[in-house]
Order: C-alpha cells, then structure tokens, then sequence
C-alpha cells in the first residue's frame, strides 16, 4: 500500500472537492458532513478530470458528459461509461488526514463491478435483443445483483458491442478499437454472446425468438433493445453505389475509405450530417451538406446557435445548402456521380452519405402483442416494463415516463439514457424494484469545440443566452413559459452538469434568475 499525508483537518470544507498526490498519483478527496472519503480523480468514461465537474452531497458529475459517481463507494451512479471508480482508503490521524492506494488501484481509475456467475442450479434465461449499451449494461447489472440465471446478449451485427457514437466523429476506427468490452469479459461473466444472429419475430406466448438462421430461443424474460435504424428515404437513386446509410463500423469505414480525394455530399444537417463532415472536409475534395432547415441544428439548440455551427463549418471549407432537399441521384456504372436537389442546383457526387435520422427497429414485434406506437416505438412504464409480462425495453426504441417532462412519455436518443434504461431493466428484473429518474444529457464535438446539452427541450419557447455566441463561448437556457426546460453550452463548464444535477434531485431553475444573471442558481445545488 501507497500511503500520503494529503493536508490537514482544517485544510478542507464541508463539501469540497481536491486533487490531492498519493506517491506520484492523484485522487480525488471529498469532505462530506465532516468525513473524508478518496476516490479516482478522474471519469471512467473519457477521463474528464472531476474536480472540475459539479458535487453535490456526495454525488461528483463528469463535466463533460454528465456521468455521476458515488464518493463513498466510487460506484457509478449515472451515465455514460460502464466502470465505478477505484475507492481509497482515508484515515485522520491527529491533524493529518491520510490516503492509503494499492499502487494497482491508482494506476487504473477504472474498477468493474463485483459479478456473479451462472450457478446450474439455476433454469432461468434472461435474453437481451440487441448491441448496445442498453443491453450490455442490463447483462452486466444482472450479474452485479445476483442474478445466476443464463444470460443471452443477441445481436444482428457480427462484432462485439461497441461506442457506436464515435462512428461518426473517427470514421476509420475499426470494432475492436471501440469495443465496450473485450471478448474475455463476457466469458468470464457467463454472459453468452450470439452475433450476427437476425430476429426475425417474438412470440410472447411461447416465449421464444424466431432467428433468421432458423433457430429458435427460448426465455424467461426479454430485453429489447435493438435501437434505431437509418431513416431511408424514398429518392430516385438512392440504391447507387456509393450512398451510404451511418449505421456499423463497416459503414464508416467504407465512407472514409472511398472519400479521400472526392466530392461528397451529406443529406441532413444535424448532429451526424455536421459530424461527418467536420471528419470529411481535410480529406475529401469537396463537402455538400443538403438541409431542409434553414440552419444546422438549429430545431435544437436555436436560431443563432444554428448559425455559429453554420459558420464554423464555412470557415473550414463545408458548403451549406439550406432549404432544400435531394431529388435525385445519378449514376454512372453503378455508382453515384451527381446529387440533384429539389431547387435545380446538380451537385457533383462520388459518395452521399445519409444522416436524416433513423426510426426504430421494431418491425419484428409487429405480431408480438408488444405495444407500439404508430411510430413503431415501443411504450414502457418507469421499470421498463412492456405492456406484455416478462418483457421490458430500453434505449432508443421505447417512450417511458420522463420525470423531468411532468412524466409524459418521452423519446430520448442519447448514448447516457440508454445505459440508464439498462440498468433499471437489469434491476427489476434482478428482483430491486427500482423507476427511472434520470436527467437527458448529450453532447456534440465539431472541430475540437464540444457543446454540452442537458434536459428536455422539445416545444421550448425561447433561449435566453449568455457569453458571445460568435466568439465560441456561450451559455443558453431553453425555457418553456416561467421555466428552464434544457440547458446548453460551449466553454462554460460544469455549468450543464450542474444544471442536471440540479434537476435530477428535483430543482428548477425559473426564466426570471437566468435573464440578467447566468448561474446564480448554483448556490442552490446542495441546498
């Protein structure tokens, strides 16, 4: 064991949070209700340093994508990322508080939750339908909880779950650079993995899947979480090669592959459209993005917001055409050489790249009995439960009450919630009746700059901003008459993350406070 003299007693307040060195190491040293507590200085996730998010009565929050830890235990709390942090021990001796670290636990701020195994005595089948995080996450609670039952993650694509967000943001990374987990975990845990294996149909009263290979599986319980699917649009050409739909890593690599040097034109201008092409415009010879709206995200994050993101984008050679859309794709030999747009511009075009949303993935449960919205999404109460016994969903296929939105059904299609969703399927399934309560929070990275959103900004009716938007450093509030609805901002950290955790222990924040003054309201968080 590594021990330090970090400071003495009075050296520290009640809840603050320090960076202190233990050997040539740092940890992070809490002070709450006058106890000390150590734990990893920095997120499990991307390794945002946490002394510089937002604390709370013993609760730290990443400042830069709203993970939350437990400073007590280390354990995570919320999300993204599936690790808690390494917890050290500390001990007051006279005036002198003291850390003690295993160096082995310093060396990896990451720690994975104690698991149990499948135990044979146990008949029990829990299967998870689908690759992401809202499934591995489900698996890996089940097996923190004691539950020895089989666990079954079955997935359509042929590689291990992975961060499927950098897709868009590091276009050649291959699978196995972004796995969630590597191979040996999922051995080690008894967690059975079936990949590249299509679900064809469920048959709830059987409680069996149909699989394209003609199997089937049976379970106790089911777990959908099968995501979205890109939203295919019904274009003359679309079927050409070369236009491409953002889906799998073997999609992203082909479109940076067959970019290099050419014309590519993006269809849609949000979130993925504006991602691509910020990892396009240095290597392609050309960059078209083709939106219906009249600024890039700005049904999001508003008008003048819009426009910065439309600037920085021209500012790097990315040319806008706004207010239209594709009619038609031409081709020659099988491959795209020209996009046609709806105002009469023709576009040179050797590789279209759709990023128009997705829908989701439901079309198997059209017979299951599961309840679906006409949008095909499936509906969930607070546990995550289905409307059918022994079935939950998660991710972004379901709408559950959102407590942040006076528990209206939602739709959030963020990385954080799915592992969220998750992790309340994988604890009432494991017999810990536990509801959903959980902040939205999302980000974007364009250029270096990442902007950082929290809450639910659906019918917002104005922005009240701060900071220079034009100077690339602003904070904006999204409000929905007397209150704040979503909070977002760039260069003005941790104040998102204060924001969500304001909101997740139940405060608001009123359009009034926020007009003059951007963030008296923090002096509210741990009160």
């Amino acid at each position: 064991m590594i021990e330090s003299v970090v400071g003495k007693v009075g050296d520290f307040n009640d809840g603050e949070m320090k960076e202190v060195e233990i050997g040539d190491k740092k940890a992070l040293l809490v002070k709450e209700s006058g106890q000390f507590y150590a734990v990893s200085n920095k997120c499990t996730h991307y390794g945002a340093p946490l002394t510089k998010g937002a604390y709370c009565k013993g609760v730290v929050r990443c400042p830069w994508h709203g993970a939350c830890f437990n400073v007590k235990t280390g354990d995570i709390e919320d999300f993204p990322g599936l690790d808690s942090l390494q917890k050290f021990e500390v001990e007051v001796r006279g005036e002198d508080v003291v850390v003690r670290a295993d160096p082995a636990s310093l060396e990896n701020n990451k720690r994975v939750k104690a698991m149990v195994r499948k135990a044979a005595d146990n008949k029990k089948t829990v299967v998870l339908v689908g690759g992401g995080p809202s499934t591995l996450v489900c698996a890996e609670t089940l097996r923190q909880e004691g539950f020895t039952g089989r666990v079954v993650l079955v997935s359509q694509e042929n590689c291990l779950p992975y961060d499927r967000i950098k897709l868009s943001k590091a276009m050649s990374i291959k699978p196995e650079e972004i796995a969630l987990r590597k191979a040996d975990f999922y051995e080690n845990n008894g967690i059975e993995l079936m990949l590249g294996q299509q679900v064809e149909s469920v048959s709830t009263s059987d409680k069996k899947l149909n699989l394209g290979s003609g199997e089937s599986l049976g379970y106790d319980t089911l777990v959908l979480g099968t995501g979205g699917q890109p939203r295919r649009l019904p274009i003359p050409g679309i079927e050409l090669g070369n236009v491409y739909m953002l889906r799998t890593p073997a999609d992203a690599n082909a479109i940076a592959e067959n970019a290099v040097g050419k014309n590519v034109v993006i269809v849609g201008s949000s979130f993925i459209g504006l991602e691509v092409a910020t990892f396009m415009v240095n290597k392609a010879a050309s960059v078209n993005v083709i939106g219906r709206s009249s600024e890039p995200c700005g049904h999001v994050f508003g008008p003048q917001i819009g426009q910065w993101f439309r600037k920085l984008h021209e500012s790097k050679g990315v040319k806008f055409h706004f207010e239209t859309s594709v009619k038609e794709f031409r081709g020659e030999d099988g491959k795209v050489t020209e996009a046609v747009l709806a105002n009469g511009e023709t576009l040179p075009a050797d590789v279209c790249v759709m990023g128009v949303g997705v829908v989701p993935a439901t079309q198997f449960l059209q017979d299951s009995g599961v309840d679906l919205t006409s949008r095909g999404f499936v509906t969930v109460n607070k546990k995550m439960q289905t409307n059918v016994s022994d079935v939950y969903a998660a991710g972004d296929i379901v709408e559950f009450p959102l407590f942040t939105a006076g528990d209206q059904q939602a739709n959030v299609q963020h990385w954080q919630m799915a592992h969220m969703h998750g992790r309340i399927a994988g604890l009432n399934i494991a017999g810990k009746p536990t509801d959903v309560h959980s902040v939205p929070y999302f980000w974007t990275v364009q250029y270096g700059k990442s902007i950082r959103y929290t809450g639910y900004g659906p019918g917002y009716d104005d922005v009240v901003l701060h900071g220079d938007v034009d100077e690339g450093k602003f904070l904006a509030y999204y409000t929905k008459a007397d209150q704040v609805v979503a909070v977002a901002s760039l260069g003005w950290d941790p104040v998102v993350s204060q924001a969500a955790q304001l909101l997740n222990q139940g405060g608001s924040i009123s359009k009034a406070e926020i007009t003059s003054e951007p963030s008296s309201w923090v002096s509210r968080l741990c009160q």
